[in-house]
């Protein structure tokens, strides 16, 4: 547990030797004294020689970071990455402005996230995973052959510690404002002849953060999450099989979101509190990882189950009573389930001047979902709200099922999904410094998905949603897809440094829309949002000289097809207007900038690192979409910010001889941006910093202690938005703060 060193993205900023260890090795990596390894490539090699941006935070850089809240804090730390956050709990990440935001949790978002070599296929089940992690890595740039699907911004991969003989056995209890309660604990070791086991676990409990200023105090949030991984390792020389479990629960309440039209203070929501609802959410999974020598070469297998289910919602219009009116009111909530059987194979083999490649992927996955949306009260049994949802008289069609006016709206739906995939990934030295790197991957997709939308009138009557005479919103469709990707990458060595110049092709698969269905159209062919594609040609320079380490780079992205949140206003019988809103596809966009990052050791025990982005991602629009064509040509890609910037800076010192103190901060800028693709100055965030902060005091007794500051600006920014009854935001956190005292075991 006591931080030493200091590992940041794609540079070290300490002087000492930094490694971080391979998949399927904790031997031998990094032990020439001064390379950080990665495996994101899924072989080990340093950093400096993957021809791409690679951001990496290891273990000790991710202990420091006290206070986090989700998976959308570690975008604080890796410039060029932000992370939208969906109804409250769903993270986005988003690389160079490539990527929708969207709350929709059918399809995996633009930067692929995996946990431990496995794909977390939705985007609600990273926030549960950030404990006991040994280090995270990111690939920028579409990545069409080791990822292959959905990884059109990139990858992220989150790595946890794996047992050892070592241990490293700790338990940590921390308090910091609005009651947090943090208890962080892991045991392990060596438990027989060859055999290593580690128990990790996690509970954080925390108040609301946020004021509401018409209701309850609940109704900005509550924070109750636990988790617990078991792993087990045997290694005794022969084959090595690694077993993983892991259990996650979270009972908190989502936050509500704030409507524009309020005139609120930092900080503050309005909700009269009937959304309220208490989450039972829970994630769940077990993998077997199995690596073989065969002479020269290695076979790897992970064999992986992935599982969730969710019942959680809140107060969508994120106001009492819109324009005055209670009627208006709307509340909302997800039953989910999820299910995902997956099996990677791959055969490598190094050798003089290169290293070959080959696998295989393959994947079921099983989703069902069901989404309700009413007024006031919901009664349980039958679904009726204690006023009328003024979405759902839009929705009846011409022939109204009853003379009651309609009260509820229900959508559900089905998925499966088969994936297959067939890539090889080769290095090949062509000369004495210049080396080729290439790969491709063929894919396969079949996506069958079926759901109806029904409106539930005051008298109990049910009937189907029939906007605009369209026909009933039931059926099904067959989405199947091949798709052909790679790279190709020059790099040369130049001694302390590697230039590259790469190209790269990814994509991210299409699907249904599922939430409200509004017609016969939202499950045929026109409802339907199709593939997005991204290639990207890449030059950059990494390299070391004595104590400073650098990467810079310079890319364009060809983006077609882009998927995007489009939010368009129907009229409702009265004559008034309600946005409706949907995944669909825009014609082309394009992002291309230059990013930068130094790490820099002065002395003995200082560490500085700086990171910078600039990049500018703007849409290119021909044809009407949503009935306005005008409206998204030349705007901005959503949460893409002109420039972005992180800084730290990290001191270490003895005090005396039986005590360290350090100190560490950290500094965050985005300019201005958009909260979806219409680039309207109203749906957008202005410059945002924000600065955290930490000391420690370390013990050679084993004991540390800590304090910690985050937000330290107090900044109250958004961190997504959806148009529905005016605009509605998430917010982010006030000014946190908190202390912790951890005891090595």
């Amino acid at each position: 547990m006591k931080p030493s060193g200091y590992v940041v993205m794609s540079l070290v900023a300490s002087g000492v030797p930094v490694c971080a260890a391979a998949q399927d090795s904790d031997e031998g990596i990094g032990a020439d004294g001064g390379d950080i390894v990665v495996t994101a490539t899924r072989q080990p090699r340093p950093i400096e020689n993957v021809p791409g941006s690679v951001l990496l935070l290891d273990e000790e850089a991710l202990q420091r970071e006290q206070g986090f809240t989700g998976a959308e804090d570690l975008a604080e730390l890796l410039p060029g990455v932000e992370a939208a956050v969906a109804n409250g709990t769903q993270v986005a990440f988003q690389i160079r402005g490539i990527g929708a935001v969207d709350h929709q949790a059918l399809t995996p978002t633009a930067a692929a996230v995996y946990s431990d070599g496995v794909f977390l296929a939705t985007n609600v089940q990273t926030g549960a995973l950030l404990y006991d992690l040994a280090r995270v890595e990111v690939l920028k740039g579409p990545q069409g052959t080791l990822y292959g699907r959905n990884a059109s911004a990139g990858a992220v991969n989150l790595v946890s510690r794996r047992p050892d003989a070592e241990g490293a056995n700790y338990a940590r209890f921390g308090y910091g404002n609005f009651d947090r309660v943090d208890i962080d604990a892991a045991f392990g070791g060596r438990i027989g002849d060859g055999a290593y086991a580690r128990l990790a676990s996690t509970y954080v409990k925390r108040s609301p953060v946020l004021e509401n200023v018409a209701g309850p105090p609940e109704a900005s949030g509550e924070t109750d999450e636990f988790g617990l991984r078991l792993s087990a390792l045997l290694d005794r020389g022969g084959p090595r099989l690694l077993l993983r479990g892991h259990y996650e629960e979270d009972k908190g309440i989502n936050t509500m979101p704030r409507n524009d039209a309020l005139d609120l203070d930092k900080h503050e929501i309005e909700s009269e509190g009937d959304g309220i609802q208490r989450s039972d959410n829970a994630f769940y999974g077990v993998s077997a990882e199995l690596t073989v020598h065969l002479d020269d070469w290695q076979l790897f297998s992970l064999t992986a189950f992935e599982g969730y289910r969710q019942n959680y919602g809140f107060d969508f219009d994120g106001t009492a009573a819109p324009f005055g009116n209670p009627s208006l009111n709307a509340n909302l909530s997800y039953a989910r389930d999820f299910a995902q059987f997956s099996e990677e194979a791959r055969l490598s083999r190094q050798f003089t001047g290169g290293s070959f490649l080959l696998g295989m992927a393959a994947s079921l996955e099983d989703f069902s979902q069901r989404y309700t949306i009413w007024c006031g009260e919901l009664d349980p049994r039958t679904l009726v709200g204690s006023c009328d949802y003024v979405g759902a008289p839009g929705r009846v069609g011409p022939t109204p099922a009853s003379t009651a006016p309609a009260s509820t709206l229900v959508t559900d739906i089905s998925q499966e999904r088969i994936s297959l995939a067939l890539f090889t990934y080769n290095r090949l030295e062509l000369a004495r410094r210049l080396t080729l790197t290439a790969g491709l991957r063929l894919s396969y997709e079949d996506i069958r998905g079926e759901g109806q939308g029904i409106h539930i009138f005051r008298d109990g009557v049910r009937a189907f949603n029939d906007r605009d005479g369209l026909g009933p919103a039931k059926g099904s469709n067959v989405i199947v897809t091949t798709r052909l990707s790679g790279n190709a990458a020059l790099s040369y060595d130049l001694g302390d440094a590697n230039a590259y110049l790469s190209v790269a092709n990814g994509y991210k698969s299409g699907g249904f829309n599922g939430e409200v269905a509004n017609d016969a159209l939202n499950y045929a062919d026109e409802g339907l949002f199709a593939a997005e594609t991204v290639t990207t040609i890449e030059a950059g320079l990494k390299g070391r000289v004595a104590t400073l380490r650098y990467s810079f780079a310079g890319f364009y992205s060809d983006y077609q097809d882009p998927q995007a949140r489009i939010f368009v206003e129907f009229a409702l019988p009265d004559g008034s207007s309600i946005v409706s809103n949907a995944l669909s596809n825009l014609d082309a966009a394009r992002s291309y900038g230059i990013e930068g990052q130094l790490g820099w050791t002065p002395i003995g025990g200082l560490d500085l690192d700086l990171g910078a982005v600039w990049n500018r991602a703007g849409i290119e629009q021909d044809s009407a979409i949503g009935g306005n064509a005008e409206l998204y040509d030349g705007q901005p890609l959503p949460f893409a910010p002109e420039f972005s910037g992180n800084a730290r800076v990290r001191y270490e010192t003895r005090i005396g001889r039986d005590a360290a103190l350090a100190l560490n901060a950290n500094a965050n800028f985005r300019s201005r941006f958009y909260l979806d693709p219409s680039g309207l100055p109203e749906r957008s965030q202005g410059d945002v910093l924000t600065v955290s902060a930490g000391a420690s005091l370390a013990l050679d007794t084993g004991i540390e202690i800590s304090i910690w500051g985050r937000n330290l600006t107090n900044r109250d920014y958004a961190v997504s938005g959806y148009g529905f009854i005016g605009y509605n935001t998430f917010r982010s956190d006030p000014r946190t703060f908190g202390g912790s005292v951890s005891f090595a075991l």
